[in-house]
């Protein structure tokens, strides 16, 4: 049984390959640091469902569902 890597990992042998490598791809993508529209640093976070925060200017905006 081959080992999965990421944040599927935590679903061990369940659910099958294609599945586990969907939620890899999207879960990295919304736990990145995201570049701010306003300041244009790379200190925007998810704050939950199509809500993003800058650490710097301390603005929030929506965005898509899991990438601004």
């Amino acid at each position: 049984m081959a080992q999965t890597k990421g944040p599927a990992g935590r679903f061990g042998a369940r659910y099958g390959t294609k599945v586990r490598r969907r939620v890899n791809v999207i879960e990295l993508k919304q736990k990145n640091k995201h570049k701010c529209p306003y300041c244009g640093e790379l200190k925007v976070r998810r704050v939950s469902l199509g809500i993003f925060s800058c650490k710097k200017c301390n603005s929030k905006f929506t965005g898509g569902a899991y990438i601004p």
